[in-house]
């Protein structure tokens, strides 16, 4: 069963609904991940040990998915898995396809635009993910930009994720979120990572040091009401680190590849990743749900830290 928050036309679950009322600790989780990002079995049990994760660190969990035409914020382990066989039944749904899916009665996974929306309207102020979109190679010529980007420049909710892969410009992508007024703060680092690497080449001016230090900014950022999303990038865990420098090896390959082809625009992010997947033999599939994992460890450690720092203030302003 759910809850409905009335006129929002959100179905939030008991669950959830009981941890924002007392200001408890939540975080959101996206649910293409689960329907486009791996295979049936896998993709349940990764959505189930990373909800446990989360769980396991204090805050609660709200996987975020529309389900015959309506928002869910927190899905039940049916739910979980139904979502995880459909697969790519589900349509991938980002903010501009949300209006549509809603309309249609139909099934929508959601992407980090979409789940972001979402988590803010119903007052979930961390969300989790591996990576973010950005602006595409080539992008000042094809204005291939994710709604991701634009989404954090318009909603404040604080994303946790292990930055944006190489396959994306990195230096441009930063470019367009400084434009966007969007705070990126790199974890334990002075660099954003990329993704499958801890080291981009690209320098950050914002460093957090703790999940304490995190809700701060986060903290600050609402009652600013600044109205901007938080980038946190979190680099890969050390222990993933060897397979991630294989990866990226296998993305520069690519690269070289779809240069020599002449291979740019649309055209160019659907063949890097075909090619990555071959070069690596896959393997990119176990550190995506690694990163995605050591994410949500933090975010949940961040969401109680945020918790506690709203609990109290409250006390000292009785």
């Amino acid at each position: 069963m759910s809850l409905s928050t009335g006129a929002m036309g959100v179905a939030v679950s008991p669950e959830v609904a009981a941890a924002l009322a007392r200001g408890g600790a939540v975080v959101a989780l996206e649910s293409t991940i689960i329907c486009h990002g791996m295979p049936y079995p896998k993709n349940l049990q990764t959505a189930m040990e990373v909800e446990a994760i989360v769980r396991d660190n204090g805050a609660v969990p709200a996987t975020i998915a529309i389900l015959d035409g309506v928002p869910h914020v927190g899905l039940n382990s049916e739910q979980l898995k139904s979502l995880a066989i459909s697969g790519r039944q589900f349509q991938k749904t980002s903010r501009r396809d949300i209006a549509h899916v809603v309309a249609s009665g139909g099934n929508g996974a959601t992407t980090v635009s979409a789940t972001m929306f979402f988590a803010h309207k119903v007052g979930i102020p961390i969300f989790v993910t591996g990576g973010i979109g950005g602006v595409h190679r080539n992008g000042e010529q094809t204005m291939d930009i994710s709604s991701d980007l634009t989404e954090l420049g318009k909603t404040p909710v604080t994303v946790i994720s292990a930055g944006v892969k190489s396959i994306l410009d990195i230096p441009r992508t930063l470019e367009y979120l400084e434009t966007q007024g969007v705070t990126v703060a790199a974890y334990r680092t002075n660099e954003f990572p990329a993704f499958f690497t801890e080291a981009s080449g690209c320098k950050v001016q914002c460093r957090v040091d703790s999940p304490e230090e995190c809700a701060n900014i986060i903290y600050a950022n609402k009652n600013l009401y600044l109205g901007s999303g938080i980038l946190i990038a979190v680099p890969i865990p050390k222990e993933q680190a060897a397979s991630g420098n294989a990866i990226e090896a296998a993305i520069q390959k690519a690269l070289k590849e779809a240069e020599d082809k002449n291979i740019i625009g649309n055209t160019i992010t659907p063949f890097m990743l075909d090619r990555v997947k071959v070069l690596t033999g896959g393997c990119s599939l176990e550190a995506n749900i690694a990163l995605v994992k050591n994410n949500a460890l933090l975010g949940a450690k961040i969401a109680v830290a945020l918790s506690d720092l709203h609990q109290r203030f409250r006390r000292s302003a009785l």
